[in-house]
């Protein structure tokens, strides 16, 4: 089955622009028309448009995603260069799970201490402003 650009945005979760976008870029090769020169989809491409988002999302860049792209057209042979590139991705992607971590530690901090003050359990202090009662 072919799907148009519209059905395939929203079986990728994709904007029609970004979609675009990445066809312009050469991120989806081999993209077929219609007898009236429209793209057309068929499930191996949404499946590589899905990766290509799942990519974009862990932050690969532009120019990540089209090497990665060149070496599987490769074939086989290059599953150890793209091993590579995943583990440096996903290396990446942990460094910013363990950030936003502390940081949501520190929003949890942040409420608990808002509410102990408005509770009157604690005295407010501000890093910003004098709050020394006279």
């Amino acid at each position: 089955m072919l799907y148009s650009m519209k059905q395939t945005c929203q079986k990728v979760g994709m904007t029609y622009e970004a979609l675009k976008f990445y066809c312009n870029q050469g991120l989806v090769p081999n993209v077929k028309r219609d007898k009236n020169n429209y793209r057309v989809f068929d499930e191996h491409d949404i499946e590589w448009i899905k990766g290509l988002t799942c990519l974009k999302r862990c932050g690969m860049s532009l120019e990540d995603m089209k090497l990665y792209l060149e070496l599987c057209l490769k074939g086989k042979s290059t599953i150890p260069e793209r091993k590579e590139i995943l583990k440096n991705q996903r290396n990446l992607l942990m460094k910013r799970m363990e950030n936003l971590q502390k940081d949501i530690a520190y929003i949890d901090w942040k409420q608990h201490y808002y509410d102990d003050v408005l509770s009157g359990k604690i005295k407010y202090t501000s890093n910003l402003i004098n709050t020394d009662e006279k």
